[in-house]
């Protein structure tokens, strides 16, 4: 089934990563007969080089959670009808929020940092954060996480090769005041009320997004009239994005699109 010769997906690029960890799925998508865009975030649109040479003195430390919002949602409104979203990790938060909007079609949040209330109790989260919210620091620098992060947090189970290509081909730096916002009323999500389609996913493996933290996520939409969908993967961790066994997530997304239609 082709949805797309109307149907746009719109990727949604998560923290601390450039936008070029979608090409294989932009790829996998289009020739499932969808359109796509993996749009980099404001002041991220640079090579990998030339990002890092700006750190910590970069214009990314500008970025806050309203202005992804409105950057977003001018792109949408763009478009010639509501686009299907597809965030990863922060992108997944994203989501959440343009569809609250009432600007998608429907919504895949893969990995979601979770809206403001619901993680408060989660040690795991803030623990594996902390450092890149660096309360203690200056706003106005940028944090670039270390490998030894990527390894631990983001890359776990994958090869010491898999880990440093990656580390080198994604990781740039990133706003503290953007991460810090989740924290506050710009994370806020009405549980309650009416929306579009709604899947969740999550991994196993994931050290920063656990899974039992994406489903308090899921579990927290209580409108008896919308979809909301939940699927843990067993295997994947954070940057399931790049894992070898990425395209099982990619084809679980085809076949609930095409159910929801």
């Amino acid at each position: 089934m082709y949805l797309s010769n109307t149907k746009t997906i719109v990727f949604i690029t998560g923290a601390f990563v450039s936008p070029s960890c979608w090409e294989k799925w932009t790829v996998f998508f289009e020739n499932q007969g969808y359109k796509t865009v993996a749009p980099p975030w404001p002041y991220k649109n640079e090579n990998i080089e030339t990002l890092r040479s700006q750190h910590p003195d970069s214009k990314i430390a500008l970025l806050r959670l309203s202005s992804l919002l409105d950057y977003y949602r001018e792109i949408i409104e763009k478009l010639p009808e509501k686009p299907i979203l597809i965030g990863h990790s922060y992108g997944g938060l994203l989501t959440q929020l343009l569809v609250q909007k009432e600007l998608a079609f429907a919504g895949i949040c893969i990995h979601s940092v979770s809206p403001k209330g619901i993680f408060k109790a989660k040690f795991s989260f803030c623990k594996a954060i902390w450092k890149s919210l660096g309360f203690f620091t200056s706003a106005k620098k940028t944090y670039l996480m270390t490998f030894r992060e990527w390894q631990t947090k983001f890359t776990n189970g994958m090869s010491f090769e898999e880990q440093k290509d990656s580390y080198e081909k994604l990781v740039i730096p990133e706003s503290k005041s953007v991460l810090r916002d989740v924290f506050t009323e710009a994370a806020h999500i009405n549980f309650k009320k009416k929306h579009e389609p709604l899947l969740f996913l999550s991994g196993s493996n994931d050290m920063v997004i656990r899974a039992a933290l994406n489903y308090s996520n899921f579990k927290r939409y209580t409108n008896i009239h919308s979809i909301t969908c939940y699927k843990e993967f067993q295997g994947h961790n954070h940057f399931v994005l790049g894992q070898s066994n990425w395209a099982e997530v990619a084809g679980f997304i085809v076949k609930w699109l095409e159910k929801i239609s």
